[in-house]
């Protein structure tokens, strides 16, 4: 069997492959989707970091393809008409980077709380600041996307003491969570949230599930925080209610455009902590995600059931 796989971890697949004895021969595919090798019958792809262009030359280049495994959660972009015209099961690495996302929203929310940027202003002025601080234990954070990173989120603020609530399209129950709620009703959650969390896939349902009307109904002293993706926010909607004192502040790792450009209002308020949509990077980000895929290869080999299928109409 042929196997497309990106360059950025062509080499720890090989090698993965090789240890196995798995009956696979590799194609690397460059960022541009340009291959070291030739295309003829290979029927899986390991899409990692790969630009949108660099995907639909792979597609195009693979006419059996049957299954693309991407290194992201979220697959808005690849969800193409051709993927669905010609039945490619889509895989995704839900949870991989649940860890490090996790990480960067508590340290967000300790940025906030113990006023970390003004510290470091005084700092770098040799200032003796009188900053007073605040604290997370009794307060609320809300998550928007109760799913893999969400429990991850939760398990770790749980340790501050927070009032956990979480929202997912059914309402069911997830761990450390204190309520979990459906979609249809979170937003009567909202004027009691100290702290909303985005960290849901993006889809047609979602692109700005925060606009005016949702960031009116938060409290004043509310803080947004963004690890989801920029589509899930209206961003004039935003500027507005931060240039109103309508927000107390937002922390944003991911943005409409991307790179944010530099003529954007959101890079001149104090109270906007702005991440080059890098909430998921880790050393051990690679080797997680090729642990996930070499999982589903094995499977996908011996003619199991994958796991990470994505519900193409859902969007996740």
């Amino acid at each position: 069997m042929q196997l497309i796989v990106a360059q950025v971890v062509a080499d720890a697949v090989q090698q993965r492959v090789a240890e196995l004895g798995l009956p696979v021969e590799i194609v690397v595919a460059g960022d541009d989707g340009q291959m070291t090798g030739e295309v003829h019958d290979a029927a899986a792809y390991f899409r990692a970091f790969m630009s949108g262009a660099g995907y639909a030359r792979v597609l195009a280049t693979a006419p059996q393809l049957r299954w693309i495994h991407t290194a992201s959660a979220g697959v808005d972009g690849l969800l193409t008409d051709d993927l669905r015209q010609r039945g490619i099961t889509l895989t995704n690495s839900a949870g991989v980077h649940a860890i490090p996302i996790a990480e960067w929203v508590l340290h967000a929310l300790l940025m906030i709380v113990k006023r970390g940027r003004e510290l470091i202003a005084a700092q770098a002025e040799q200032r003796w600041s009188d900053e007073s601080f605040d604290e997370l234990g009794g307060k609320t954070l809300l998550v928007y996307g109760a799913g893999g990173i969400g429990a991850e989120i939760a398990r770790r603020a749980a340790a501050f003491d927070m009032q956990l609530w979480g929202v997912n399209r059914s309402g069911r129950a997830v761990p450390h969570f204190d309520r979990v709620v459906r979609d249809a009703e979170w937003r009567s959650l909202l004027p009691q949230a100290d702290y909303l969390v985005l960290a849901a896939p993006y889809t047609p349902a979602t692109h700005h599930v925060i606009a005016a009307e949702t960031l009116r109904q938060l409290p004043a002293h509310a803080w947004l925080i963004n690890v989801a993706r920029g589509g899930l926010v209206d961003e004039p909607a935003l500027i507005e209610a931060l240039t109103a004192g309508t927000l107390a502040g937002a922390a944003l790792d991911t943005f409409e455009q991307e790179p944010l450009p530099r003529t954007s209002t959101l890079w001149m308020f104090p109270n906007v902590l702005i991440s080059p949509h890098r909430s998921g990077s880790s050393p051990r980000s690679n080797d997680r995600v090729v642990d996930c895929f070499i999982a589903n290869l094995q499977r996908f080999v011996a003619g199991d059931e994958l796991h990470n299928i994505v519900d193409q109409e859902a969007g996740y």
